[in-house]
């Protein structure tokens, strides 16, 4: 009967222990999930009246980035080594009196994991920084002509420049430029993560090929 006793007392704190480690799996995941979504830093909210300046500075094919307030967003604007003001890039287009954004943003598990078009407002909602470029030497109609033929294009998660079947932000430009004016160059860093170049948001940003017409926000 004593050992029944000690065997009961046994089982009973494994299944003390095995609730704790319960509880402490889901405490972690959940500090984890609140860590990546928990936006960080304060949006600059663009009033109307400074909206309207800014899409009265704006030009068809301009390049707008922004710095986001994710966990990704960071690493993404950590990636850039003398230029960390943003962590993403879209392209202005202006078509049927609208101004709207092509962009290629990796949402995992979403329907946006993809190169799409949203409006100027929704692009710069979240954002913490605003900066627009300029290309020097091409007619920007022509870059926003030719981002619309990538949409629906999926995000490249392997960030692959030799393979364009897939975009991610900075590679969307890549190619098009490609297109265009192969003698114009976008600077590439080593990821030694990712054993692979890639295309940082400083390759626009300190490129002599484009000029910085507009920025908003902080420059750390």
């Amino acid at each position: 009967m004593e050992g029944n006793h000690y065997k009961i007392i046994k089982m009973r704190n494994r299944k003390h222990y095995f609730l704790i480690a319960i509880i402490a799996f889901t405490i972690l995941i959940l500090s984890i999930f609140v860590y990546v979504v928990l936006p960080r830093g304060t949006p600059i909210g663009l009033t109307l009246a400074e909206l309207e300046i800014l899409s009265g500075i704006i030009k068809d094919g301009d390049i707008i980035c922004r710095l986001g307030d994710r966990l990704w967003s960071q690493y993404f604007r950590d990636v850039s080594i003398t230029d960390r003001r943003f962590s993403h890039m879209g392209i202005i287009r202006f078509a049927n009196d609208r101004i709207t954004v092509i962009h290629s943003e990796g949402n995992a598990g979403s329907e946006e994991d993809y190169v799409s078009e949203i409006s100027l407002e929704e692009f710069i909602k979240f954002a913490r920084a605003i900066g627009i470029y300029r290309i020097k030497y091409i007619d920007g109609s022509k870059i926003s002509n030719l981002a619309v033929e990538y949409l629906g294009v999926p995000f490249d998660w392997q960030f692959d420049l030799t393979d364009d079947s897939k975009l991610y932000c900075t590679e969307l430009l890549y190619v098009i430029l490609k297109r265009l004016a192969p003698e114009i160059e976008l600077d590439k860093i080593y990821i030694n993560l990712l054993g692979k170049y890639i295309i940082p948001l400083e390759a626009i940003s300190n490129s002599k090929y484009f000029s910085e017409i507009y920025f908003i926000g902080s420059n750390q």
